[in-house]
Protein backbone atom coordinates (compact mmCIF):
# COMPACT_ATOMS: atom_id res chain seq x y z
CA UNK A 1 0.00 0.00 0.00
CA UNK A 2 1.38 3.38 -0.98
CA UNK A 3 1.16 6.42 1.25
CA UNK A 4 1.11 10.03 0.13
CA UNK A 5 3.30 12.79 1.60
CA UNK A 6 0.34 14.87 2.78
CA UNK A 7 -0.88 11.95 4.91
CA UNK A 8 2.40 11.12 6.63
CA UNK A 9 4.02 14.51 7.15
CA UNK A 10 3.57 16.38 10.39
CA UNK A 11 4.54 16.20 14.06
CA UNK A 12 5.37 12.89 15.70
CA UNK A 13 2.76 11.19 17.84
CA UNK A 14 2.28 12.87 21.23
CA UNK A 15 0.32 10.83 23.83
CA UNK A 16 0.08 13.85 26.14
CA UNK A 17 -1.80 15.96 23.57
CA UNK A 18 -3.91 12.95 22.67
CA UNK A 19 -4.81 12.38 26.33
CA UNK A 20 -5.80 16.01 26.89
CA UNK A 21 -8.17 15.91 23.91
CA UNK A 22 -9.72 12.66 25.12
CA UNK A 23 -10.17 13.84 28.70
CA UNK A 24 -11.55 17.30 27.99
CA UNK A 25 -13.28 17.15 24.60
CA UNK A 26 -14.29 13.51 24.21
CA UNK A 27 -15.13 12.48 27.77
CA UNK A 28 -15.74 15.90 29.30
CA UNK A 29 -14.34 14.48 32.54
CA UNK A 30 -15.93 15.89 35.67
CA UNK A 31 -14.84 15.85 39.29
CA UNK A 32 -15.74 12.62 41.06
CA UNK A 33 -16.73 10.74 37.89
CA UNK A 34 -15.71 7.08 37.75
CA UNK A 35 -14.33 6.61 34.25
CA UNK A 36 -13.01 3.40 32.73
CA UNK A 37 -9.78 3.53 30.72
CA UNK A 38 -9.39 0.25 28.83
CA UNK A 39 -6.78 -0.77 26.28
CA UNK A 40 -4.06 -3.24 25.40
CA UNK A 41 -0.71 -3.30 27.16
CA UNK A 42 0.96 -1.81 24.08
CA UNK A 43 -1.06 1.38 24.68
CA UNK A 44 0.45 1.92 28.13
CA UNK A 45 1.99 5.33 27.20
CA UNK A 46 -1.47 6.68 26.30
CA UNK A 47 -3.21 4.87 29.18
CA UNK A 48 -0.82 6.53 31.62
CA UNK A 49 -1.29 10.01 30.15
CA UNK A 50 -5.09 9.67 30.12
CA UNK A 51 -5.06 8.45 33.72
CA UNK A 52 -2.91 11.40 34.77
CA UNK A 53 -5.16 13.83 32.91
CA UNK A 54 -8.30 12.42 34.54
CA UNK A 55 -6.74 12.58 38.00
CA UNK A 56 -5.79 16.23 37.46
CA UNK A 57 -9.43 16.93 36.59
CA UNK A 58 -10.70 15.34 39.80
CA UNK A 59 -12.06 12.19 38.18
CA UNK A 60 -11.68 8.61 39.41
CA UNK A 61 -10.02 6.61 36.62
CA UNK A 62 -10.45 2.83 36.55
CA UNK A 63 -7.66 1.28 34.48
CA UNK A 64 -8.06 -2.10 32.74
CA UNK A 65 -5.27 -3.50 30.57
CA UNK A 66 -5.55 -6.49 28.25
CA UNK A 67 -2.63 -8.56 27.00
CA UNK A 68 -2.38 -9.37 23.27
CA UNK A 69 -4.59 -12.32 22.41
CA UNK A 70 -6.61 -12.20 25.64
CA UNK A 71 -9.98 -12.59 23.88
CA UNK A 72 -8.49 -15.38 21.75
CA UNK A 73 -7.64 -17.25 24.94
CA UNK A 74 -11.14 -16.73 26.33
CA UNK A 75 -12.74 -18.00 23.13
CA UNK A 76 -10.45 -21.02 22.88
CA UNK A 77 -10.13 -22.16 26.50
CA UNK A 78 -13.24 -21.06 28.39
CA UNK A 79 -15.77 -23.68 29.42
CA UNK A 80 -19.22 -23.41 27.88
CA UNK A 81 -20.55 -21.97 31.15
CA UNK A 82 -17.91 -19.22 31.16
CA UNK A 83 -18.11 -18.59 27.41
CA UNK A 84 -21.87 -18.16 27.29
CA UNK A 85 -22.51 -16.05 30.41
CA UNK A 86 -21.22 -13.09 32.39
CA UNK A 87 -20.67 -12.86 36.12
CA UNK A 88 -23.08 -10.52 37.94
CA UNK A 89 -20.09 -8.68 39.41
CA UNK A 90 -18.87 -7.77 35.91
CA UNK A 91 -22.22 -6.20 35.08
CA UNK A 92 -22.41 -4.40 38.44
CA UNK A 93 -18.93 -2.96 37.85
CA UNK A 94 -20.01 -1.41 34.55
CA UNK A 95 -23.24 -0.13 36.09
CA UNK A 96 -21.11 1.78 38.61
CA UNK A 97 -19.20 3.66 35.89
CA UNK A 98 -20.02 7.19 34.73
CA UNK A 99 -18.35 6.65 31.39
CA UNK A 100 -15.67 4.77 29.52
CA UNK A 101 -12.80 5.18 27.11
CA UNK A 102 -11.75 2.24 24.96
CA UNK A 103 -8.33 2.46 23.33
CA UNK A 104 -7.96 0.24 20.27
CA UNK A 105 -4.52 -1.37 20.33
CA UNK A 106 -4.07 -3.27 17.06
CA UNK A 107 -1.92 -6.37 17.41
CA UNK A 108 -1.53 -9.48 15.23
CA UNK A 109 -4.57 -11.72 15.65
CA UNK A 110 -4.83 -15.48 15.59
CA UNK A 111 -7.16 -17.53 13.42
CA UNK A 112 -9.42 -19.17 15.97
CA UNK A 113 -12.90 -20.60 16.06
CA UNK A 114 -15.12 -17.83 14.66
CA UNK A 115 -18.26 -19.41 16.11
CA UNK A 116 -16.83 -19.40 19.64
CA UNK A 117 -15.78 -15.77 19.25
CA UNK A 118 -19.35 -14.98 18.23
CA UNK A 119 -20.63 -16.73 21.37
CA UNK A 120 -18.26 -14.67 23.52
CA UNK A 121 -19.51 -11.46 21.90
CA UNK A 122 -23.13 -12.49 22.43
CA UNK A 123 -22.53 -13.24 26.11
CA UNK A 124 -21.01 -9.80 26.66
CA UNK A 125 -23.93 -7.99 25.03
CA UNK A 126 -25.48 -6.86 28.38
CA UNK A 127 -22.19 -5.23 29.37
CA UNK A 128 -21.96 -3.46 26.01
CA UNK A 129 -25.56 -2.26 26.36
CA UNK A 130 -24.87 -0.69 29.76
CA UNK A 131 -21.73 1.05 28.51
CA UNK A 132 -23.66 2.43 25.54
CA UNK A 133 -26.17 4.12 27.87
CA UNK A 134 -23.41 6.14 29.49
CA UNK A 135 -20.94 8.54 27.95
CA UNK A 136 -18.23 6.74 26.02
CA UNK A 137 -15.41 7.34 23.59
CA UNK A 138 -13.27 5.20 21.32
CA UNK A 139 -9.79 5.96 20.04
CA UNK A 140 -6.65 4.23 18.77
CA UNK A 141 -3.05 4.00 19.92
CA UNK A 142 -0.62 3.78 16.98
CA UNK A 143 1.04 0.38 17.40
CA UNK A 144 3.74 -0.96 15.05
CA UNK A 145 1.23 -3.56 13.83
CA UNK A 146 -1.29 -0.83 12.94
CA UNK A 147 1.43 1.03 11.04
CA UNK A 148 2.44 -2.09 9.10
CA UNK A 149 -1.21 -2.85 8.34
CA UNK A 150 -1.56 0.65 6.90
CA UNK A 151 1.61 0.27 4.83
CA UNK A 152 3.45 2.96 6.78
CA UNK A 153 6.46 3.18 9.04
CA UNK A 154 5.78 3.72 12.74
CA UNK A 155 6.79 7.40 12.43
CA UNK A 156 4.59 7.92 9.36
CA UNK A 157 1.60 6.32 11.02
CA UNK A 158 2.11 8.37 14.19
CA UNK A 159 2.07 11.56 12.10
CA UNK A 160 -1.01 10.27 10.24
CA UNK A 161 -2.83 9.74 13.56
CA UNK A 162 -1.92 13.24 14.73
CA UNK A 163 -3.28 14.77 11.52
CA UNK A 164 -6.45 12.66 11.51
CA UNK A 165 -7.27 13.82 15.05
CA UNK A 166 -6.28 17.47 14.34
CA UNK A 167 -3.62 17.12 17.03
CA UNK A 168 -1.19 18.80 14.63
CA UNK A 169 -3.20 22.01 14.98
CA UNK A 170 -2.91 24.67 17.66
CA UNK A 171 -6.58 24.27 18.63
CA UNK A 172 -7.89 20.79 17.76
CA UNK A 173 -11.19 21.44 19.56
CA UNK A 174 -11.90 24.39 17.24
CA UNK A 175 -11.08 22.19 14.24
CA UNK A 176 -13.62 19.60 15.37
CA UNK A 177 -16.11 22.43 15.76
CA UNK A 178 -15.66 23.23 12.06
CA UNK A 179 -16.36 19.58 11.23
CA UNK A 180 -19.53 19.71 13.33
CA UNK A 181 -20.79 22.78 11.45
CA UNK A 182 -20.09 21.27 8.01
CA UNK A 183 -21.84 18.03 8.94
CA UNK A 184 -24.83 19.92 10.35
CA UNK A 185 -25.40 21.41 6.91
CA UNK A 186 -25.23 17.95 5.35
CA UNK A 187 -27.72 16.61 7.89
CA UNK A 188 -30.17 19.36 6.96
CA UNK A 189 -30.41 17.82 3.48
CA UNK A 190 -30.34 14.18 4.62
CA UNK A 191 -33.14 14.77 7.13
CA UNK A 192 -35.56 15.56 4.29
CA UNK A 193 -34.95 12.23 2.55
CA UNK A 194 -36.98 9.05 2.72
CA UNK A 195 -35.18 6.68 0.32
CA UNK A 196 -31.42 6.28 -0.02
CA UNK A 197 -29.98 4.40 -2.98
CA UNK A 198 -26.37 3.22 -3.23
CA UNK A 199 -24.99 2.34 -6.68
CA UNK A 200 -21.48 1.13 -7.47
CA UNK A 201 -19.85 -1.84 -9.19
CA UNK A 202 -21.45 -4.87 -7.52
CA UNK A 203 -23.85 -2.67 -5.53
CA UNK A 204 -27.43 -1.55 -6.01
CA UNK A 205 -29.10 -1.17 -2.62
CA UNK A 206 -32.04 0.92 -1.42
CA UNK A 207 -32.83 1.83 2.18
CA UNK A 208 -35.53 3.91 3.83
CA UNK A 209 -34.57 6.49 6.46
CA UNK A 210 -37.66 8.72 6.64
CA UNK A 211 -38.41 9.78 10.19
CA UNK A 212 -35.04 8.64 11.51
CA UNK A 213 -32.55 11.02 13.07
CA UNK A 214 -29.05 11.65 11.73
CA UNK A 215 -26.15 11.86 14.18
CA UNK A 216 -23.35 14.37 13.78
CA UNK A 217 -20.18 12.45 14.67
CA UNK A 218 -17.80 15.24 15.60
CA UNK A 219 -15.01 13.38 17.39
CA UNK A 220 -16.53 13.10 20.85
CA UNK A 221 -17.39 9.41 20.63
CA UNK A 222 -14.95 8.37 17.90
CA UNK A 223 -11.56 10.03 17.84
CA UNK A 224 -10.87 10.58 14.99
CA UNK A 225 -14.25 11.04 13.34
CA UNK A 226 -15.89 12.69 10.37
CA UNK A 227 -19.17 10.99 9.52
CA UNK A 228 -22.92 11.36 9.73
CA UNK A 229 -25.03 8.30 10.40
CA UNK A 230 -28.54 7.04 11.01
CA UNK A 231 -30.41 3.81 11.72
CA UNK A 232 -32.22 2.71 8.54
CA UNK A 233 -35.76 1.36 8.86
CA UNK A 234 -35.21 -2.24 9.86
CA UNK A 235 -37.18 -3.99 7.11
CA UNK A 236 -36.31 -1.59 4.28
CA UNK A 237 -33.00 -2.84 2.82
CA UNK A 238 -33.49 -4.27 -0.67
CA UNK A 239 -30.83 -5.28 -3.17
CA UNK A 240 -27.17 -6.17 -3.16
CA UNK A 241 -24.08 -4.50 -1.73
CA UNK A 242 -20.41 -5.35 -2.21
CA UNK A 243 -17.99 -4.01 0.40
CA UNK A 244 -14.76 -3.05 -1.33
CA UNK A 245 -12.67 -2.03 1.69
CA UNK A 246 -11.29 -4.93 3.79
CA UNK A 247 -12.55 -5.07 7.37
CA UNK A 248 -11.59 -7.12 10.41
CA UNK A 249 -13.88 -8.92 12.82
CA UNK A 250 -12.54 -10.39 16.03
CA UNK A 251 -9.01 -9.73 14.80
CA UNK A 252 -9.53 -11.66 11.55
CA UNK A 253 -9.50 -9.90 8.18
CA UNK A 254 -12.48 -10.27 5.87
CA UNK A 255 -12.38 -9.15 2.22
CA UNK A 256 -14.82 -8.88 -0.64
CA UNK A 257 -18.03 -9.23 1.37
CA UNK A 258 -21.19 -9.43 -0.76
CA UNK A 259 -24.62 -9.32 0.88
CA UNK A 260 -28.09 -9.63 -0.62
CA UNK A 261 -30.99 -8.11 1.34
CA UNK A 262 -34.70 -8.83 1.14
CA UNK A 263 -37.16 -6.99 3.41
CA UNK A 264 -34.22 -5.78 5.48
CA UNK A 265 -32.64 -9.19 6.13
CA UNK A 266 -29.49 -10.77 4.73
CA UNK A 267 -30.60 -13.71 2.56
CA UNK A 268 -27.29 -14.37 0.78
CA UNK A 269 -23.75 -13.80 2.06
CA UNK A 270 -20.30 -14.50 0.64
CA UNK A 271 -16.75 -13.24 1.00
CA UNK A 272 -13.57 -13.62 -1.01
CA UNK A 273 -11.63 -14.11 2.23
CA UNK A 274 -12.91 -14.90 5.73
CA UNK A 275 -16.33 -16.22 4.71
CA UNK A 276 -16.43 -18.43 7.81
CA UNK A 277 -15.96 -15.33 9.97
CA UNK A 278 -18.74 -13.53 8.09
CA UNK A 279 -21.17 -16.43 8.51
CA UNK A 280 -20.34 -16.79 12.21
CA UNK A 281 -21.02 -13.09 12.76
CA UNK A 282 -24.36 -13.32 10.94
CA UNK A 283 -25.33 -16.30 13.12
CA UNK A 284 -24.66 -14.44 16.39
CA UNK A 285 -28.34 -13.61 16.87
CA UNK A 286 -31.37 -12.64 14.71
CA UNK A 287 -30.46 -8.94 14.74
CA UNK A 288 -27.03 -9.64 13.23
CA UNK A 289 -28.68 -10.22 9.84
CA UNK A 290 -30.20 -6.73 9.73
CA UNK A 291 -28.67 -3.27 9.43
CA UNK A 292 -28.21 -1.04 12.44
CA UNK A 293 -26.44 1.86 10.76
CA UNK A 294 -25.97 3.73 7.50
CA UNK A 295 -22.95 6.05 7.71
CA UNK A 296 -21.45 8.52 5.26
CA UNK A 297 -17.74 9.33 5.60
CA UNK A 298 -16.89 13.04 5.41
CA UNK A 299 -13.22 13.17 6.43
CA UNK A 300 -11.44 13.97 3.18
CA UNK A 301 -8.18 14.25 5.13
CA UNK A 302 -8.27 10.44 5.42
CA UNK A 303 -8.04 8.99 1.92
CA UNK A 304 -6.00 5.78 2.26
CA UNK A 305 -7.48 2.66 3.91
CA UNK A 306 -5.48 1.59 6.94
CA UNK A 307 -7.15 -1.71 7.79
CA UNK A 308 -8.66 -0.15 10.91
CA UNK A 309 -12.36 0.65 10.93
CA UNK A 310 -12.00 3.67 13.22
CA UNK A 311 -10.20 5.48 10.39
CA UNK A 312 -11.49 3.73 7.30
CA UNK A 313 -15.21 4.33 7.89
CA UNK A 314 -14.50 8.07 8.02
CA UNK A 315 -12.84 8.24 4.58
CA UNK A 316 -14.51 10.98 2.55
CA UNK A 317 -16.29 9.40 -0.40
CA UNK A 318 -17.16 6.12 1.31
CA UNK A 319 -20.33 4.74 2.83
CA UNK A 320 -20.51 2.14 5.57
CA UNK A 321 -23.29 -0.14 6.71
CA UNK A 322 -23.26 -1.83 10.10
CA UNK A 323 -24.70 -5.26 10.68
CA UNK A 324 -26.38 -5.56 14.06
CA UNK A 325 -27.06 -3.12 16.85
CA UNK A 326 -28.59 0.29 16.14
CA UNK A 327 -27.84 3.49 18.00
CA UNK A 328 -31.10 4.39 19.82
CA UNK A 329 -30.53 8.13 19.37
CA UNK A 330 -31.12 7.71 15.62
CA UNK A 331 -34.47 6.01 16.17
CA UNK A 332 -33.08 2.62 15.18
CA UNK A 333 -34.62 -0.35 16.99
CA UNK A 334 -32.48 -3.28 15.83
CA UNK A 335 -30.87 -5.16 18.73
CA UNK A 336 -27.86 -7.44 18.49
CA UNK A 337 -24.67 -8.35 20.30
CA UNK A 338 -22.67 -7.19 17.27
CA UNK A 339 -22.17 -3.89 15.52
CA UNK A 340 -19.89 -4.56 12.56
CA UNK A 341 -19.16 -1.74 10.12
CA UNK A 342 -18.48 -2.68 6.50
CA UNK A 343 -17.34 -0.13 3.93
CA UNK A 344 -17.98 0.41 0.24
CA UNK A 345 -15.98 2.98 -1.72
CA UNK A 346 -17.98 5.33 -3.94
CA UNK A 347 -14.96 7.19 -5.29
CA UNK A 348 -14.60 4.98 -8.37
CA UNK A 349 -17.90 4.94 -10.19
CA UNK A 350 -20.24 5.13 -7.22
CA UNK A 351 -23.35 7.18 -6.56
CA UNK A 352 -25.51 8.02 -3.53
CA UNK A 353 -29.01 9.31 -4.24
CA UNK A 354 -31.78 10.70 -2.03
CA UNK A 355 -35.32 10.14 -3.36
CA UNK A 356 -33.88 9.94 -6.87
CA UNK A 357 -31.72 13.07 -6.57
CA UNK A 358 -27.95 12.53 -6.67
CA UNK A 359 -26.23 13.73 -3.50
CA UNK A 360 -22.79 12.24 -4.10
CA UNK A 361 -21.13 11.17 -7.36
CA UNK A 362 -17.70 9.58 -7.55
CA UNK A 363 -17.17 10.24 -3.84
CA UNK A 364 -17.84 13.99 -4.04
CA UNK A 365 -20.92 15.83 -2.84
CA UNK A 366 -22.73 17.51 -5.71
Amino acid sequence: MQTTPELVSGPSYDPTRHAALLSDYCLGAGAGERLLVAGGTAALPLVREVTRALLMRGARPVVRLEYPGQDDDFAELASDAVLDSIHPADLADVEALDGSLRILTPEPGTVGDAARRARLTAARAPIAAVRARKKWSLTLFPTPHAAAQAGMTAAEFGAFVMRAMFLDRTDPVAAWGEVREMQARLIERLSRADTVRLEAPGTDLTLRVGGRGWANSDGKRNMPSGEVFTGPIENSAEGVVTFTVPASYGGQMVRGVRLVFRAGEVVEASAEEGEDVLRAALATDPGARRLGELGIGTNFGIQTPTGNILFDEKIGGTVHLALGRSYPETGGTNTSAIHWDLITDLRTGGRLSLDGEVLQEGGRFV
